[in-house]
């Protein structure tokens, strides 16, 4: 398989401070944060036999920040360092990913997403606003589906609900993944990244076995998108690798994109479809126009008035 396909799937994969009860760990040096900067808190919590690392930067509204397949937290760039201007942004290595161990149990959606309502439960948070790209978007999700009286407001980013929404050619590349590709992996930014930071780097290729068998289970989550009761944003490029047709049938399954939303937007509902020009799926995590678009909404703020409001001055 070409070396670019590789890095293209694997990259697609799937991506008020926390109480003196929990104990934080010193903040070691790490190379990936000369973009990001070091965060104000760091740790580790046990969550159903998995270690997951946090990090906390910043202050305001909390907003859990769930990175793609094959990254970790500092994988948003700068997006992150803006999202901590305005908010306490609580960064969490998912299973296997960065400096949380893969643990004994196979990679699951849905099960990380119970974890991470149980995780900000123990930081100390009562409601929380969430933001996850890709493999974090689809967590994002089952957290929010498991706990809605946890989630204040959902940004899902580049992820579908169910695994056909991807091209049909994504499929076989996605179930190829394996820790055969590991060696020819070492010069890729997955690997990198993952070296620069993880406790145990030979652990990588059962990282990519881990992510292949996830990836290789068929599933539709439209069960899960249904008890979504908080506002919902879905995020995509237009050039993502998500079917617009997939986005569209998202949005739908929300409650948008069925009907006009009305001259005084007596229609609209409260759930929202992005779909950004000119961006892939291997760059809307990094890209500015991901928070641009998402803080917004993230916020409460309309972004419009209407014609009748316009006019009235109100």
């Amino acid at each position: 398989m070409p070396k670019m396909t590789i890095i293209t799937l694997l990259t697609a994969a799937l991506a008020t401070f926390a109480p003196a009860a929990v104990q934080a760990e010193a903040v070691k040096e790490n190379p990936l944060q000369a973009v990001v900067g070091k965060p104000d808190k760091a740790g580790h919590l046990p969550i159903n036999g998995i270690e997951y690392y946090y990090e906390i930067r910043g202050e305001g509204e909390p907003l859990l920040l769930l990175h793609g397949g094959l990254g970790q937290i500092e994988m948003f760039g700068e997006n992150l360092k803006t999202l901590q201007e305005t908010r306490q942004v609580i960064g969490v290595d998912l299973q296997g990913h960065g400096r949380t161990p893969l643990g004994d149990r196979p990679i699951d959606i849905p099960a990380i997403g119970a974890d991470m309502a149980e995780l900000v439960t123990k930081l100390g948070y009562d409601k929380i606003d969430v933001l996850g790209y890709s493999f974090g978007g689809g967590v994002a999700l089952h957290m929010a589906a498991s706990a809605p009286g946890k989630v204040r407001r959902l940004v899902i980013a580049s992820a579908p609900f169910a695994r056909n929404g991807f091209f049909p050619e994504m499929l076989p590349q996605q179930a190829a993944v394996s820790g055969a590709m590991a060696d020819m992996m070492k010069e890729t930014p997955m690997y990198k990244s993952y070296a620069a930071v993880a406790p145990d780097v030979s652990q990588f290729p059962k990282l990519l076995d881990a992510m292949g068998a996830a990836m290789r289970v068929d599933y539709d989550a439209s069960d899960a998108v249904a008890k979504l009761s908080m506002p919902v944003m879905l995020i995509f490029g237009d050039s993502d690798m998500i079917r617009p047709e997939h986005m569209v049938e998202f949005y739908q399954k929300l409650g948008g994109g069925l009907r006009d939303a009305g001259w005084m937007r007596e229609n609209m509902v409260k759930n929202r479809l992005a779909i950004l020009p000119g961006l892939t799926h291997y760059e809307t995590f990094a890209a500015p126009a991901l928070v641009s678009t998402a803080l917004p909404f993230l916020d409460g703020q309309t972004g419009a008035q209407s014609w009748a409001g316009q006019v009235s001055g109100n």
